[in-house]
């Protein structure tokens, strides 16, 4: 007797262990790599409420780009799916007999898809021609009969508060493409790639090429063609537009790539206008130059001027699943801005981060459980609960928006950037999530589809690990396993 309720002890104590919770509490427990880092972790049961496991749920974490959750559900929620932004080309008055204008202004309106990338969003599709819709407004202004600009280009994105930086962004980010000024009028996600090749003779300056091909930064090309590794380094102060770049790089190398972030939109938009309306055959007579609503000032009254050409973006919804699903810096940081110019009139940071806070409280977070500076979590100072990601995560499951707001997610094994993770596994396919990453944090918050149709909210942000960052999405990774058995 005794010998068999042994027995049934054992079997209920082997049952408990086998519980997801237990799992995971034993895998946070045994590994080092978890050990030496701080872990915040929430799951909660969609169906009945129940939180299955948590740790340090309360406490606040850097969330890198899991704060895109909180901007792209903000803008689907205030501004609906089906919202589109219009870029304009304007004259000040109508051509004169000549086919002459006196200057043209291209009205920034918020589009972050001015570029070459294919819409839909599609895993591994091609871009196609970065200033493709430059030049479909150069167009449109060459058949309204426009001949000559007898003064300037302006590229004008007044439709948003010129704060290129959000407070928190690092010095050097604005160097590089993810770190890109952030603005109304933005061309090419405001990137320029430089492609470095060696050069056929050894010593010889390296080989350099940018896409797309337009004079906006002077480089300074010291890098050489000489045995070894390939070492190559660029610098380019703030607010300059002055690159310097040294380095070697090997005969026979395959080259080196690097984005670059422009430092003034508005201003390259005019640049990239100006060339294509000269290949249009309309000659320009003026210069180029920018036109910024600065924080504090007042904006002028609209002048609607005459409109010379129109370009209408792809639906909002489109764009958010781009910018959660490839994790963009600067498409979540407009559309923030975006909500703040059609809901408080004024495309300021600082009207978008208090139409944030209005719509975390409609969605039950508890103000001291968030603050965040900006909207793609690239900001050191962005801090949330892992009980406030999972919060948002019900809120917006619960909301009208529910399937809408499921495709904006990377899925794990299949596309964004989750393809990579999880592939073969139970949890390829069943895991919508957003990832992030800063240095020494990673995060991966979003929903969980287990085979017994239980869906399960999950936020895990993991800050101060000084480990490769694999070592880190590896445990991840077998905790989202463990949830899905």
């Amino acid at each position: 007797m005794i010998a068999r309720l042994l027995v049934v002890a054992i079997c209920a104590v082997q049952l408990h262990a086998a519980t997801p919770a237990a799992r995971i509490r034993a895998l946070l427990d045994s590994s080092a790599v978890a050990r030496a880092s701080f872990w915040g972790v929430q799951i909660v049961d969609l169906g009945d409420g129940r939180v299955w496991f948590e740790r340090n749920s309360n406490r606040a974490f850097l969330p890198a780009s899991n704060a895109k959750l909180f901007s792209t559900a903000l803008a689907l929620t205030r501004l609906g799916p089906d919202y589109r932004f219009q870029t304009r080309v304007v004259a000040g008055r109508p051509a004169d007999e000549n086919g002459c204008v006196d200057s043209l202004r291209i009205v920034g309106g918020g589009d972050p898809n001015l570029s070459g990338r294919e819409i839909p969003y599609r895993m591994g599709a091609d871009s196609g021609d970065p200033l493709a819709a430059i030049g479909d407004l150069a167009s449109q202004v060459a058949a309204r009969g426009v001949h000559c600009v007898s003064g300037d280009v302006i590229g004008d994105d007044t439709a948003y508060v010129w704060e290129p930086y959000p407070e928190g962004w690092a010095l050097d980010d604005a160097a590089w493409d993810y770190g890109a000024a952030v603005s109304a009028l933005s061309i090419n996600d405001n990137v320029l790639t430089l492609r470095l090749l060696p050069a056929d003779q050894e010593n010889a300056p390296a080989r350099m090429t940018l896409s797309p091909d337009v004079d906006y930064y002077q480089i300074d090309n010291r890098v050489r063609t000489a045995p070894g590794e390939r070492k190559v380094s660029i610098d380019r102060l703030p607010g300059s537009r002055s690159l310097a770049i040294w380095g070697t790089i090997p005969p026979g190398d395959p080259g080196d790539t690097e984005r670059l972030g422009i430092d003034d939109p508005a201003l390259y938009a005019a640049t990239v206008l100006r060339d294509a309306l000269m290949r249009h055959g309309v000659a320009v007579r003026g210069t180029v130059r920018s036109r910024h609503l600065f924080p504090g000032q007042a904006a002028e009254p609209d002048d609607p001027g005459v409109e010379l050409a129109r370009r209408a973006s792809a639906p909002l919804l489109e764009d958010l699943r781009i910018t959660a699903k490839v994790s963009q810096n600067l498409h979540a940081e407009m559309a923030l801005l975006a909500v703040a110019k059609a809901r408080r009139q004024t495309g300021s940071r600082e009207a978008g981060l208090a139409e944030m806070q209005t719509f975390l409280t409609e969605a039950g977070i508890a103000r001291e459980s968030y603050n965040l500076v900006d909207g793609s979590g690239l900001s050191r100072l962005d801090l949330v609960t892992p009980t406030a990601v999972v919060r948002l995560l019900e809120f917006m499951y619960r909301s009208p928006f529910r399937e809408q707001w499921l495709s904006v997610l990377p899925v794990a094994g299949a596309d964004g950037t989750l393809h990579a993770r999880m592939a073969g596994t139970s949890a390829a396919g069943r895991i919508y999530a957003k990832t992030g990453t800063l240095s020494h944090v990673s995060a991966l918050s979003g929903y969980a589809r287990r085979r017994d149709g239980r869906i399960l909210a999950f936020s895990v942000l993991v800050n101060n690990y000084n480990v490769p960052a694999n070592g880190v999405t590896a445990v991840i990774d077998r905790l989202c396993a463990l949830v899905m058995e």
